[in-house]
C-alpha cells in the first residue's frame, strides 16, 4: 500500500512536471518554427524576385504582378504607414480614457469599479471585431460624414476610433493590475506628508506603477497592429498614402487579408504579401521583447 502511494506520488510529481516542460519547450518550438516560416516565405521577394529591403520599406509603389515572372514594384510604405498612422491615433485616443478608468477602479472607488465598471470593461474584450467594424461602419462613418461635411466618413479617423475601442479594455485592465499592486502604504506615506488625494494619486501611485502601465499600452499596440476586419470595413481601402486622418488608405493586415487567398501560389503578389506578414511577425517580436525590457528595468529599479 505504501509503495503504491509513493509511485502515485511519484507520477503526480514528475509526470505533471514532464508535461509542464513539454509543454513549455512545445510553444516556444512552435513560436520559432512560425517566424522561420514567415522569414522563409518572405525571402522570396528579395531571393527570388530581386527586390531590396529599402525598395520594399520606403517606396509607395505597389504594383506586384500575380505570376512566377515578376517584375512588378512591391514597396509597402502605404501599409506601413497606414498601419503606424492608424494604430498611433487609437493609442492616442485609448490611453488616456484607459489610465482614467484604471485610477477609478483601484484608486477612486474601489468596491465599484471592482463589482460594476471592471466587468463592463471586460464585455468590450468579448465583443467580436466584426461587431465593432459594423457598427463603425453603419453609425460611426456617417457620423463622421454629416460632422466634418466630408464626402466620405471611411477615413483613418473612423478606423482609429474603432481601434481604441477595442484595445481599450487591455490597456485598462493591465494598467488597473498595476495600479493596484502598488502597497497602500505608498499612498498613505503620500497623505502623511499633506498631500491630497489626487497629488497622492498622479505624483506617487502611477509613477510607481509606470512599467506596468507601459506594459498595458504596448500590449494594446501590439493588438491594434494585429486587427484587420474592423479596420477594413471603416477604413476605405484606398493604395495611397495618407495624408490626414480623413484620408482613406490601407494597413498591413487590410491588405494581406484582402490578397491572401486570391495570390497565385509562387507568385509575385503571393510573395510580397508573405513579406508583409514577415514584417508583422518581427513588429510583435519587437513588442514582446520592449515588453520584457521595461519589466526587467522595473524589477532592478526595485
Amino acid at each position: 500500500m505504501i509503495v503504491k502511494e509513493k509511485k502515485g506520488m511519484f507520477f503526480k510529481e514528475y509526470g505533471w512536471r514532464g508535461l509542464s516542460v513539454f509543454f513549455g519547450l512545445f510553444v516556444i518550438a512552435l513560436t520559432i518554427i512560425i517566424g522561420a516560416f514567415l522569414i522563409y516565405k518572405g525571402s522570396d521577394t528579395f531571393l527570388v524576385f530581386g527586390h531590396t529591403l529599402w525598395e520594399f520599406l520606403g517606396s509607395a509603389e505597389w504594383e506586384p504582378v500575380d505570376n512566377a515572372e515578376g517584375g512588378g514594384a512591391v514597396g509597402a510604405l502605404i501599409f506601413i504607414a497606414g498601419s503606424l498612422c492608424v494604430c498611433g491615433l487609437a493609442l492616442l485616443i485609448a490611453t488616456p480614457f484607459a489610465l482614467g478608468s484604471a485610477i477609478f477602479m483601484t484608486q477612486i472607488s474601489p468596491r465599484i469599479g471592482e463589482k460594476f465598471y471592471r466587468p463592463v470593461v471586460e464585455i468590450f474584450a468579448g465583443i467580436p471585431s466584426v461587431v465593432y467594424g459594423w457598427v463603425g461602419l453603419t453609425v460611426l462613418v456617417p457620423a463622421i460624414r454629416v460632422v466634418f461635411d466630408r464626402q466620405v466618413g471611411h477615413s483613418v479617423l473612423a478606423a482609429g476610433i474603432v481601434l481604441s475601442v477595442m484595445i481599450f479594455p487591455t490597456i485598462a485592465s493591465v494598467s488597473a493590475d498595476a495600479l493596484g499592486a502598488v502597497p497602500a502604504t505608498c499612498r498613505d506615506a503620500a497623505y502623511g506628508l499633506g498631500s491630497t488625494r489626487w497629488q497622492a494619486i498622479w505624483r506617487v501611485m502611477v509613477p510607481a506603477a509606470k512599467s506596468g502601465i507601459v506594459t498595458g499600452v504596448v500590449l494594446g499596440l501590439a493588438r491594434a497592429f494585429g486587427e484587420a476586419l474592423a479596420v477594413a470595413m471603416v477604413i476605405g481601402q484606398t493604395t495611397a498614402l495618407p495624408t490626414s486622418i480623413f484620408s482613406t488608405t490601407k494597413t498591413l493586415t487590410t491588405e494581406i487579408a484582402a490578397q491572401m487567398g486570391n495570390a497565385m501560389e509562387g507568385g509575385e503578389l503571393k510573395a510580397a504579401l508573405w513579406t508583409m506578414a514577415a514584417l508583422l511577425f518581427l513588429i510583435s517580436l519587437f513588442f514582446i521583447v520592449l515588453i520584457h525590457l521595461v519589466s526587467d528595468r522595473k524589477e532592478k529599479e526595485d
